[in-house]
């Protein structure tokens, strides 16, 4: 089923919808311009069946909590078109008694809505300012029966974004790795090499607004994902149409195609990274049938500038703080301290200064031959959200049969519903953007994910140069040393030599820097093969090499000591504040 519109490829914005909450049928869609299916009316209810959720997503759950918020969710292609919906929500509430116009059906003494832009491509923080304005706007009017405005959004919306106009930058508005770092510190590279591994992913939080505001921005550290590696990552199907669209199923969401292999496996299999030219299945089994030629040149390759980066000391880094319960849960200190090398120099070595390429000299997309994503000269974004491998950077309960579909090998998603953090047998880590905690909760996953020496440095040098200019009132994140973009600049690099040191598979001590067992599981995911299956020329300008790497030295014995006593002590902490709650639980006993 085709919707209104689609064909006439006015622009980037597909529909304005308005959901709003019945006291009797719940969420539902009660406006949609133009109408979401063609022979309704745009006050019509009904929807497609893949986009069933939409009502749940855009008005998410324990949204009555707060006055307002913002969602960023993914919908999935309907039939014939194979591409990713983008979707923004600005939720608001008012008092019923403040309308002009109170309608026959407004029973309670606040009315619920959210104002909806469905879009061609991830442009999430701008869409969210413009309509955040018109949502305020609309809800001034009080009455919600003047629908003009929503009207007027969706022709301006289209006027001005559409064409080559759009540049990289502004599919960044609103993510901030600058926050992301000061926040999260080191453990930012763990969810990094985490999303590499294609793992179950969960990140959890209230409200919705700093949940999508940093699942997206983690994406947005891997090179071109959010421009183009997003527009195969929602191909799932309704729970009640699983046993239907045999025909989606086969092209999109073939089982034999997915390359996933368990940490288990990969824990008993030899470690020594010899006789990897296996990992290079046929093209053809790979290809995931998925064609992004149209609505994407709408955005151009982001052209930015990051400056040369300083030489610094080293700074010591925040612990990771361990599962509630014990160590058990968290990245453990003891094993990631189990890598002290066994002679050192006794002087320590200068700091290497990282210096990113620029961006621009990186030429164009182009359509990758593989995975059917739009690639830059490096191969890059890589495929790890294709076949069956879902981002939703909000779920809402409706969806929870997705964590368990057969269909679905893996996700990076969030929620902010408790029932979604409980059920910890469904994801292989859940991210609780609160605490800044990781739980990993299988012990060869955790080993796998240990930092190496050169990690910490190269983790330890980000956290440092975000830190030291936080208070700089005139630090707008674009460039500076320290600001967003270098952030992004930082991760870049790292992922560039990741991929030039993955080729070198006789030189084992290039390996070791990323971590032999990290590098043993990446080889045998989707991403890594399709990447490899295919030449990328512009690798051969990248030397390979960890940027960190280097002898050890007494700075890096201080740094690994330092890191694994403070984790201990936030394991401590939080074993400190579960023996309080059970203590206080049992005295009201």
């Amino acid at each position: 089923m085709e919707s209104h519109g689609r064909d006439e490829a006015k622009g980037p914005v597909l529909h304005i919808v308005v959901v709003g909450f019945h006291h009797k049928k719940g969420c539902q869609v009660e406006f949609s311009y133009p109408p979401l299916m063609p022979d309704e009316g745009h006050d019509s209810n009904l929807l497609p069946e893949e986009w069933k959720y939409l009502p749940f997503l855009a008005l998410p759950d324990g949204a009555h909590n707060y006055q307002e918020d913002t969602v960023y969710f993914h919908l999935p292609p309907l039939s014939g078109d194979m591409k990713c919906v983008y979707g923004v929500s600005c939720y608001r509430q008012i008092e019923a008694k403040a309308l002009k116009v109170r309608q026959a059906d407004v029973t309670r003494e606040t009315v619920q809505k959210s104002v909806c832009v469905l879009s061609r491509v991830p442009l999430y923080g701008l869409l969210q300012a413009k309509l955040q304005l018109i949502t305020h706007a609309y809800f001034e009017e009080k009455d919600f029966s003047q629908i003009f405005i929503l009207k007027e959004l969706y022709d301006h919306m289209n006027s001005s974004l559409k064409g080559s106009a759009l540049d990289g930058s502004q599919v960044y508005l609103g993510l901030s790795p600058r926050d992301l770092i000061l926040h999260f510190r080191h453990k930012a590279l763990i969810m990094f090499k985490l999303i590499l591994l294609e793992k179950k992913v969960l990140f959890y939080v209230s409200p919705v607004n700093r949940l999508v505001g940093a699942l997206m921005t983690v994406l947005s550290l891997f090179p071109g994902m959010i421009e183009h590696g997003l527009v195969d990552s929602s191909h799932y199907r309704p729970k009640s149409s699983v046993s239907e669209d045999a025909s989606l199923a086969e092209s999109v969401l073939g089982a034999e195609e997915f390359v996933s292999v368990s940490v288990t496996d990969i824990a008993n299999t030899n470690l020594e990274l010899e006789g990897e030219e296996t990992a290079q299945p046929p093209a053809e089994s790979l290809s995931s049938g998925n064609s992004t030629e149209g609505d994407n040149h709408l955005l151009k390759p982001p052209s930015r500038t990051s400056p040369e980066s300083s030489e610094s000391d080293w700074e010591t880094l925040d612990p990771s703080v361990l599962e509630e319960g014990g160590s058990k849960e968290g990245i453990d200190g003891k094993e990631a301290g189990s890598e002290f090398p066994e002679t050192f120099d006794s002087k320590p070595v200068t700091p290497i200064t990282v210096q990113p390429q620029s961006a621009s000299s990186q030429g164009g997309v182009i359509q990758g031959l593989v995975s059917g994503l739009e690639e830059d000269q490096y191969g890059l974004p890589l495929a790890i959200f294709t076949k069956g491998y879902l981002c939703l950077p909000y779920m809402a309960l409706q969806q929870h049969h997705l964590l368990s579909d057969v269909t679905v090998r893996g996700f990076v998603a969030g929620a902010t519903n408790i029932l979604f953090r409980q059920q910890r047998h469904l994801s292989d880590a859940i991210v609780e953007v609160e605490e800044a905690r990781i739980q990993i909760h299988d012990p060869e996953l955790r080993k796998i994910l240990n930092l190496t020496t050169a990690d910490l440095r190269f983790a330890d040098y980000v956290v440092k140069h975000v830190t030291e200019n936080r208070d700089d009132v005139f630090l707008d994140g674009t460039g500076w040393e320290g600001g967003d973009e270098w952030i992004r600049a930082q991760f870049t690099l790292y992922l560039h030599s990741l991929l030039s040191s993955a080729l070198q598979e006789d030189n084992e001590r290039l390996l070791a820097d990323y971590g032999a067992p990290f590098i043993a599981a990446w080889k045998n995911t989707h991403n890594y093969r399709v990447w490899y299956s295919n030449k990328h020329p512009a690798m051969t300008t990248i030397t390979p090499g960890h940027p960190f790497q280097g002898q050890y030295s007494v700075a890096d014995v201080k740094l690994r000591l330092s890191h694994v006593g403070q984790r201990a002590a936030g394991g401590r902490d939080v074993l400190r504040k579960h023996d309080e709650l059970h203590g206080c639980r049992r005295a009201r006993c």
